[in-house]
């Protein structure tokens, strides 16, 4: 596939890029969600403690959480909106 091609097939306008980044944002805290209970819940009364208490919690959260909502997550989406556009579009 050419890169032309590949750019076009990529390209989604400016909101529709923002809903499928929502989308994916609302599914990483869903997967996520065991992380983001377990950092809740050491972040609970604590004020700078916070910092060096839960940076384990921290970490396993934003591991988690990156797993859901990098690049290729938001490529892979776009891919598929393009696909389901086209296929809905009368020939």
């Amino acid at each position: 596939m050419g890169y032309i091609q590949e750019a076009r097939e990529n390209h989604v306008k400016k909101k529709v890029e923002e809903a499928l980044r929502s989308k994916m944002k609302q599914k990483a805290l869903k997967e996520c969600e065991y992380y983001t209970s377990k950092y809740a819940e050491c972040v609970t009364g604590r004020t700078l403690s916070v910092v060096w208490k839960c940076r384990q919690q921290a970490k396993e959260l934003n591991d988690c959480l990156h797993q859901y909502t990098n690049d290729d997550v938001l490529e892979e989406m776009k891919r598929q909106y393009m696909h389901q556009q086209e296929t809905k579009a009368p020939i």
